[in-house]
């Protein structure tokens, strides 16, 4: 019996992916693509430039680190891809670099991220991770979900992820 062989992506397919990966999340927070320049005026009439976060969207993700103890699961090639696109739409331009930070060193942008040690569960890991599910009954799985609550919990408990960050520094947890 034969065995199956992983499919190797080719340096071509990979950037397809991105666009598609893209359209999908343009698709869920703006409806069909007749409602894609509605978006971007909206997007245009708070103040936000939407080709200027072009480089952000494309960001295909990385090996994350957590300097508390290992995390399970991986935060490589286009995994942190949606999330980070979709928390590009909630967390205001200003405070996203630091929300970023955050998510990146606590689960590297994996929704499924668990920290062994603590229980601590998803991107913005929540102890207990049932937290999450005052923002949605969906927070097991959903990025979005996930995002909502890790930005509403950093805006509450700090202020803004800015001061969640400047706490993070210093304490490496937040």
């Amino acid at each position: 019996m034969a065995m199956l062989q992983p499919i190797r992506l080719s340096r071509y397919v990979r950037p397809i992916l991105v666009v598609t990966a893209l359209s999908v999340c343009a698709m869920m927070f703006c409806g069909p693509p007749d409602a894609l320049a509605d978006c971007q005026t909206d997007c245009s009439a708070d103040g936000t430039d939407v080709s200027s976060m072009l480089p952000y969207l494309i960001d295909t993700g990385s090996s994350f680190v957590n300097t508390g103890s290992s995390l399970v699961g991986t935060g490589s090639s286009l995994a942190g891809v949606a999330p980070r696109t979709m928390a590009r739409f909630i967390v205001p331009p200003s405070e996203y670099p630091s929300f970023d930070q955050i998510i990146t060193h606590e689960s590297g942008w994996n929704v499924f991220a668990v920290n062994p040690t603590s229980g601590a569960y998803g991107l913005g890991q929540a102890l207990p991770p049932q937290k999450m599910s005052s923002h949605g009954f969906d927070w097991l799985w959903d990025p979005l979900t996930q995002i909502r609550w890790a930005y509403d919990y950093m805006c509450q408990r700090y202020g803004s992820p800015d001061s969640a960050w400047a706490f993070w520094q210093v304490h490496h947890w937040y």
